[in-house]
């Protein structure tokens, strides 16, 4: 057997980002930021009046109040996207908008609320002749400064960035309509198995529902990537290879379960093992031992497919993906590989297989310990059997076990992988 590390190293030497390309912001949510983006734009571009009301010379209202309004004489409307420049000289107002450039002249915003003048649309939108001012502000007041959140040469968003909806907002705030990205890879999701069958369907004997499909097209989703439904098939070698077939060229990766075990209906290995371009090997953890492989060449001049062959045991599909798929899927798409860990203490114990990495879905109980740290436990009294699928709805997260370690004591220190 070699060690996880040993294999996820394998793994992720194989692999490369997806070549960037430029797309339009609205395509680009969810995908990796190829490169920084700096601000061609300041934020805000313009002077501009945060409040509804009217844009003012501080010195003219300095001394109004409810009892001695000022009355100043109305020279101009500037509602938001205007191009008017009134120039407010002394003794003068403009009516002004939420948003609208602050008019020459004026430094300073009095709201509406503060004058004589009814808010709102309607009867309000008739420019008055003059506005009785009852309360002055001071300079710079319900002003947004041009350039006070960003200036042109700012750096906006880092490169590395996963794209999101505050992410391109800001992108289109500093003058990007596109961006340079990695493209969510497209992931394809097959599980193998004469015993499946569609949820939801009647079951004969000997068959259960296919689970698999549903967990690794979620799993594929959670990663942040595009999964296409490549479907189930039984332990045909013709078939699988016809599903292969379709599938190269307009996937990225392919992620199989089941069919590389030591069985006779093993159809994933007995395709691919002959052809040398899987690599089926045996990991030290539990669950999720054997493991496969490989590149897979494409049609024309397409890159080759990198392949993801996991056990078929649910559990074992579950853990195998978030140790070893998806640091392989964060590296296709452009991001960091990392899993992070984070420490933890056992509230019961359990027992741990001897020589072999153990990954137990756990829950996370609400109360830390006296230390502060988080307790876990096993999701289900199973332990970590690879064919406990319910249970693993309850799990938030892996606890880690090295592989000297036989036994886990409560108040034991673990480490735990956050899965949700």
């Amino acid at each position: 057997m070699i060690t996880v590390e040993q294999h996820l190293a394998h793994v992720l030497g194989a692999l490369a980002p997806l070549p960037a390309r430029t797309v339009p912001l609205a395509d680009a949510y969810g995908c990796v930021l190829a490169e920084d983006v700096v601000a061609r734009l300041a934020v805000p571009p313009f002077d501009n009046s945060a409040m509804d009301g009217y844009a003012v010379r501080s010195d003219d209202v300095a001394a109004a109040s409810a009892e001695q309004p000022v009355r100043l004489r109305v020279v101009g409307d500037v509602p938001a996207g205007s191009t008017a420049r009134p120039v407010v000289e002394p003794g003068a107002a403009v009516r002004i908008m939420t948003g609208a450039p602050v008019p020459p002249g004026a430094d300073a915003v009095v709201p509406v609320e503060d004058t004589d003048q009814p808010p709102g649309p309607g009867a309000g939108k008739a420019l008055p002749a003059v506005v009785l001012i009852a309360r002055g502000p001071a300079a710079g007041r319900h002003v947004r400064h041009a350039q006070e959140d960003v200036a042109p040469g700012d750096l906006v968003l880092a490169g590395g960035t996963v794209l999101g909806a505050r992410h391109l907002s800001a992108a289109a705030s500093v003058g990007y309509g596109s961006l340079r990205v990695r493209p969510r890879p497209r992931v394809g999701v097959l599980a193998t198995g004469a015993e499946l069958v569609a949820p939801g369907e009647p079951l004969r004997h000997g068959q259960i529902p296919d689970s698999n499909s549903t967990l690794m097209h979620g799993l594929v989703q959670e990663s942040g990537v595009e999964a296409v439904d490549l479907g189930a098939v039984d332990d045909t070698p013709d078939a699988l290879r016809r599903v292969l077939d379709q599938a190269l060229g307009r996937v990225d990766a392919i992620v199989t379960s089941g069919g590389v075990s030591a069985g006779a209906y093993d159809v994933i290995k007995e395709v691919l093992e002959p052809l040398g371009a899987v690599r089926f090997v045996k990991v030290a953890m539990q669950p999720g031992k054997p493991q496969g492989f490989g590149l897979l060449e494409a049609p024309g001049a397409a890159p080759a497919v990198p392949l993801f062959a996991l056990p078929g045991n649910p559990v074992s599909v579950f853990v195998s993906f978030h140790v070893l798929v998806r640091p392989a899927l964060a590296k296709i798409r452009g991001g960091g590989s990392a899993v992070p860990l984070r420490d933890a203490v056992a509230a019961v114990g359990w027992t741990s297989p001897p020589g072999r990495q153990q990954y137990v879905p756990v829950v996370l109980d609400a109360e830390p310990d006296a230390s502060g740290r988080v307790r876990v436990r096993p999701a289900t009294s199973g332990g970590s059997g690879s064919h406990l699928v319910a249970s693993l709805a309850l799990a938030d997260a892996l606890a880690v076990v090295e592989p000297q370690t036989d036994r886990v004591d409560a108040g034991d220190a673990v480490r735990v992988m956050m899965i949700s």
